[in-house]
């Protein structure tokens, strides 16, 4: 059990860190306007400090540094909230406001945002198919061979394919086709889009279309079952302006790890509701185990529907972060839960 007096020193040179990225000595300490004891006092707290494993010595200096351990102390037991700006809260404000109903846009921009406020790398993953509904197929003819095929779910997701046609194919014939499936499959579970389209819809797919394994093609290519929603990135290579990230070779393979969407989006989906903090090596994954991963679920109603997770050094501004990914997750919720009960 730490003292009082050890709580204050742990949070001083935790907070000191964050700041400066230097590690903090017992003079430094004593400085400070709410330290009232002497530098003696402080290094005899700063030895059982280390001895407890809350903070380290570097081998190149004489003051000290958080240890994983400390680090995770302080973010269950010492944070308190973080204060945003008027500006900031401005441009939070402004994108939510804006009446964006594509996720795909909201997701961009709420990326592009975050990794700006922190100067961190931010990930936003849409949500799954698996977990969505059809709101409206669309066929756009591109010319005679081709069509553009579009998707609109529930949560705004657009997807769109362009598809060859088979010859003799008649695209006035493809669309009457698409405006049945309209009316049958509105507020249809993706997932469950082919099985009813086969079960149910057979007889009109051979009213309508001489060629059925076209049909049953391009159902297969939009509605793969097996594809994950997009990952959004916000400051890929903030990390490299981090002075935490030295090492050329572990940064290397980071930013490869990174561009890699599909391990990417299993990595950081979730539906475990609210906050999640992992540092350093509780992080499973190799390549990000000196880091600090901070995600938050946003959900539609009570169900979560995708992730924001912001990735930075350990030396990460927690108490910020937080705060941005709690206001971030839950205007990011309220504007989809508004669409989604639009839309039923």
């Amino acid at each position: 059990m730490l003292t009082e007096r050890q709580l204050l020193i742990l949070q001083v040179i935790i907070d000191d860190f964050i700041r400066s990225a230097q590690a903090v000595g017992s003079r430094t300490i004593a400085k400070k306007e709410k330290i009232s004891f002497s530098p003696a006092t402080i290094r005899n707290d700063m030895a059982d400090l280390e001895e407890m494993g809350f903070i380290e010595k570097p081998h190149t200096s004489s003051g000290r540094i958080p240890s994983e351990k400390g680090y995770r102390f302080y973010v269950d037991h010492l944070l308190s909230p973080s204060q945003l700006n008027e500006e900031e809260l401005a441009s939070i404000r402004e994108l939510f406001n804006s009446k964006i109903y594509e996720i795909e846009m909201v997701a961009k921009k709420s990326a592009k945002l975050l990794s700006e406020f922190t100067n961190y790398t931010t990930i936003v993953l849409g949500p799954d198919l698996k977990e969505t509904r059809l709101k409206q197929i669309q066929i756009i003819p591109f010319n005679r061979e081709k069509v553009v095929v579009i998707i609109v779910t529930d949560t705004g997701n657009v997807e769109h394919q362009t598809l060859s046609l088979p010859e003799g194919l008649d695209v006035s014939a493809l669309e009457k086709f698409v405006n049945i499936l309209n009316e049958h499959l509105k507020g249809c579970p993706i997932i469950e889009l082919q099985d009813r389209i086969q079960k149910e819809l057979i007889g009109v797919i051979k009213k309508y279309l001489y060629d059925h394994n076209f049909v049953f093609e391009l159902m297969n290519k939009i509605f793969d079952h097996n594809k994950t929603e997009k990952v959004f990135y916000g400051g890929k290579t903030n990390m490299l302006s981090q002075p935490d990230f030295t090492d050329i070779n572990k940064i290397r393979s980071l930013l490869s790890l990174i561009e890699q969407e599909n391990i990417v989006y299993n990595l950081f989906k979730s539906k475990d509701a609210g906050i999640s903090v992992k540092i350093g090596q509780e992080n499973k994954i190799k390549e990000m185990q000196n880091c600090s991963v901070i995600t938050a679920t946003y959900s539609i109603g009570n169900e979560p529907m995708g992730t924001i997770a912001i990735l930075g050094p350990t030396r990460m501004e927690y108490s910020r972060v937080i705060t941005l990914l709690k206001i971030f997750s839950e205007d990011l919720s309220k504007a989809l839960t508004s669409l989604y009960q639009n839309e039923m």
